[in-house]
């Protein structure tokens, strides 16, 4: 049974203690990412993630953190999504102490020194040159660039290479201390979960955090899409990556365990409609994916293939002909197949205290609430045939498709003629 508790600066943490493990994970989660920027700063929170393992007036060098904790083999990283962004160390439960010890650190003494950012402005431009240059990586970045049209949340976790050039020291300091609030984060410890755990959390971290400050909301996104939209980029590849977007609901909706399964059914797995019509039946595709976004506001649902020229519009075809059966419904044996799924990869992430970790944080972050996992396996037990029908008519109108192409085309014409809704 998870514990939560509220330091009198509004830190949020979350004990998960896990029986049948000796490693345990530290996560300190932000509610800050790409969408609270402005245009001027595009990319600082990604840059920010990245500075914080290069030096604190404690462990001067990046060799210095690193060696700390390779030396007891510990597992460390960081992520920067569009919500939020969180600062993990899994290692042996005994090590804990150093674990709070270094997160705490590096989030609290970050030099930021300005041989470092220099230095970083090229890690990061080489890191947005690899994912521009693998069209199957930059689709669905692409894809959502159409979909949230004229909203951060369109906007690329890492920035422009313009702007990664050219930010400030001040200006990456400025949005830290903006957002790098207590208010604004949640601390999760899961696995081996010790006593002395919590006292740590205060000691090196709440009681050294300044004092809270609210923190800037993001602009909530509104749709105003009235017909559908065709993205495409020209790149002399063999293959062609291609995307299908939906605006959808988002974490506060009560439609989302719906929307999951729908995604689940239609193309989540190798027994899923889509992987059954488009590569089993007819060999048209290597892989064929259907999956959703959630933010806190809103969310998406993605259709993505890696397709040969030309036989791309025939898989086109094939996929919009899958949209339209579907809205017209599921069946019992599907559904049920889909929440066994889920429940299946539930149970087998949540084995792994980083990702309990993260379960727990995330909820806590987002929602303002935690549910067990068997509270939200209920939620999905509770969807009904008319709950995944409703989600699929809603959700699958041409007037809200973003369709987008990577691949050696220049015209929009030959695609507009084949979007059948």
């Amino acid at each position: 049974m998870h514990k939560k508790v509220e330091f009198p600066n509004k830190l949020r943490l979350i004990e998960v203690p896990t029986k049948g493990t000796d490693a345990v994970t530290v996560l300190f989660l932000f509610g800050v990412g790409s969408r609270y920027e402005t245009k001027e700063i595009n990319g600082v929170s990604h840059f920010i993630e990245h500075l914080m393992f290069k030096g604190t007036k404690k462990r001067a060098t990046t060799l210095d953190i690193s060696k700390e904790l390779d030396g007891v083999g510990a597992e460390f990283n960081a992520f920067t999504g569009k919500d939020y962004t969180g600062y993990y160390i899994k290692i042996n439960h005994k090590q804990v102490e150093l674990a709070v010890d270094v997160l705490s650190d590096m989030l609290l003494n970050s030099k930021f020194d300005i041989k470092e950012i220099n230095r970083e402005r090229g890690v990061i431009i080489e890191e947005i040159n690899m994912y521009q240059d693998n069209p199957m990586m930059f689709i669905e970045s692409l894809c959502e660039e159409s979909i949230y049209k004229g909203n951060t949340l369109g906007w690329d976790i890492a920035g422009p290479i313009s702007v990664i050039k050219k930010v400030s020291r001040q200006q990456l300091i400025d949005f830290r201390d903006s957002y790098y609030q207590p208010g604004n984060c949640v601390v999760a410890i899961a696995g081996k979960v010790s006593e002395k755990s919590r006292k740590l959390i205060e000691q090196k971290f709440a009681t050294k955090m300044k004092k809270n400050v609210e923190v800037a909301p993001f602009k909530e996104f509104k749709s105003t899409q009235k017909e559908f939209r065709i993205k495409i980029q020209h790149r002399d590849t063999k293959q062609v990556q291609l995307g299908l977007g939906f605006p959808a609901y988002g974490y506060n909706s009560d439609q989302t365990h719906a929307m999951h399964l729908l995604t689940i059914i239609l193309g989540g797995n190798m027994s899923s409609r889509l992987f059954i019509s488009v590569r089993e039946r007819r060999g048209l595709a290597y892989f064929v994916r259907c999956f959703p976004s959630f933010y806190q506001d809103v969310g998406n649902i993605f259709i993505q293939s890696g397709l040969d020229v030309s036989r791309l519009e025939e898989a086109i075809k094939i996929i919009f002909a899958e949209l339209k059966k579907i809205k017209k419904g599921v069946t019992a044996k599907e559904l049920q197949s889909a929440k066994e799924f889920i429940r299946g990869k539930m149970v087998l992430n949540l084995e792994d205290s980083s990702h309990l970790a993260e379960y727990y944080a995330k909820q806590a972050l987002l929602l303002g609430k935690t549910l067990t996992p068997s509270q939200k396996m209920a939620k999905y037990d509770s969807v009904t045939l008319e709950d995944v029908q409703k989600a699929a008519k809603d959700i699958f109108r041409q007037d809200k498709l973003n369709l987008s192409l990577v691949g050696p085309f220049k015209d929009k014409k030959r695609f507009e003629k084949l979007v059948n809704l």
